[in-house]
């Protein structure tokens, strides 16, 4: 089914393009919803100064995310996660960090923007690519750091009551090397 859209609607086109689509998404959602109408000529020529519009704001939307993507290209950024001894992350780091990292050093990228195949699952460094467009493609290191929690190196408070180290005494079995906990016959 071919209709003219009347709103920009993201991966489909902007005002005034002619597009096919299914006749069900057509039917049900774009004509419904006032998205989109017959492509007759009259309807063409009453949306050519949106199409113009539409045309003048992507340029400017491109032009800007061309300028987003020559300053990301290359950045590192620093991403703190808790770990094992051996670097295996407890969780994972995923699109939604990368882009949260990159937006916290005031860059404008979504999730949907970074292109990270799997999670990272390690401490690691790792070149992310980032693209913004079709076009518009970034390089980003990334990288996967442990974690510090205040207090983790220093002992733990177990046993501890009011300052005082408190001792916990063995049972005999456990004391004589016997891990079952069972009495011994004499």
């Amino acid at each position: 089914m071919k209709l003219l859209l009347k709103k920009n609607i993201k991966k489909l086109g902007i005002v005034g393009d002619i597009v096919d689509v299914a006749d069900g998404y057509g039917r049900n959602y774009l004509l419904p919803q006032g998205l989109a109408t017959e492509p007759t000529e009259s309807n063409m020529r009453a949306l050519a100064e949106a199409r113009r519009l539409a045309e003048e704001e992507r340029e400017r939307e491109r032009a800007h995310l061309a300028e987003v993507t020559k300053r990301i290209d290359g950045i590192e950024v620093t991403i703190p996660a808790r770990a094992n001894a051996e670097g295996v992350l407890y969780g994972s780091v995923s699109k939604k960090e990368i882009a949260d990292a990159l937006n916290a050093e005031g860059h404008e990228i979504e999730p949907e923007h970074v292109l990270l195949k799997d999670p990272l699952k390690r401490l690691d460094n790792v070149l992310v690519p980032v693209r913004l467009i079709d076009e518009f493609e970034a390089e980003v290191k990334v990288w996967v750091v442990r974690e510090k929690i205040e207090g983790e190196e220093e002992p733990t408070d177990e046993g501890v009551v009011d300052g005082q180290s408190e001792t916990v005494e063995e049972p005999e079995a456990i004391a004589d090397g016997d891990e079952s906990g069972e009495d011994k016959p004499e």
